[in-house]
Order: structure tokens, then C-alpha cells, then sequence
């Protein structure tokens, strides 16, 4: 037990002090989508004006949307695995790895993941090589936004 506390505390420290190839997606601005399309290898197609979506070459299709002013607000991604979290969620994967670790000590087996605090909500759920995630910062939705359009 002590053990896995070691192991959880140490990955929550690299994630903090290990930098970012490129600028944050979730929170970032439009020029991360770009960079999000380099680190993850795949297709930028825009598929409105304000929503992305890059098709990675081992079937990952990841969704970013982004708002009027310029900020991606909202992700999503669905496919054979998880992408790169530490890329997609940008800033906000430290908070996503403490809160993991958070709810893994108050409940053991699998089942989706749903975490919902004031400034990130995370939704995964799936089976094997059929996976489903968003992630959306609640107070970024733009008006008339609902975050049931991420998706």
C-alpha cells in the first residue's frame, strides 16, 4: 500500500516538472490546435468554425473546440486508446492526474471515469479498442454553449 502511495505521489511530481513539447491544448489558444496536429501525427481537418478535428494515424480522432475569442474551451476524442492526455489536456493534466489518483483511492475496479470540479470536468468511459473522452473547463463554455455539444 505504502508503495503504490510512492509510485502515485511520484507520477503526479513528473507530471508537474516534465515540460511540454508544445503549448497546452485545453485552456490553449488557436495556434495549439496546430501544435497538437504536429505532436500527435495527425490530419487537421476543420470541421466549422469553431471545432476541429485531428485524425491520428493508429485511429484516434480527437475533436478541439474553440470560442469566439480564441481559446480552445473543450476536447474530445474517441478511438482504439486514449490519446496523449499530457498533449490534449495541456495545463490541466496535473489537476486531471491528482484527481485520478484521488478517486482510485476511494474506490477499487474499473468502470467510466467522471471527474467534476469547479475548473475541469472529465468524462471516459468504453470498452477495449473502443474508447470515448471529453474534457472541458466549465467556466470557458462560451454562451449558449452546453457542454452536451462536446462530444
Amino acid at each position: 500500500m505504502k508503495s503504490r502511495t510512492v509510485y502515485a505521489m511520484g507520477i503526479a511530481v513528473l507530471a508537474i516538472a516534465v515540460p511540454m513539447a508544445a503549448r497546452a491544448s485545453l485552456g490553449g489558444n488557436l495556434s495549439s490546435v496546430q501544435d497538437d496536429q504536429a505532436k500527435l501525427q495527425g490530419a487537421l481537418q476543420t470541421t466549422s468554425k469553431d471545432s476541429y478535428s485531428i485524425q491520428t494515424p493508429n485511429g484516434i480522432t480527437v475533436r478541439e473546440f474553440v470560442s469566439p475569442s480564441g481559446t480552445v474551451f473543450g476536447v474530445a476524442w474517441q478511438g482504439r486508446s486514449h490519446p496523449d492526455l499530457r498533449q490534449v489536456l495541456g495545463a490541466y493534466y496535473a489537476q486531471y492526474v491528482q484527481a485520478v489518483q484521488a478517486q482510485r483511492a476511494q474506490r477499487r475496479g474499473h468502470g467510466p471515469l467522471l471527474i467534476q470540479q469547479p475548473g475541469l470536468v472529465v468524462q471516459m468511459a468504453g470498452h477495449m479498442r473502443s474508447l470515448t473522452g471529453k474534457a472541458y473547463v466549465p467556466q470557458s463554455l462560451p454562451p449558449g454553449v452546453r457542454a452536451e455539444e462536446i462530444q
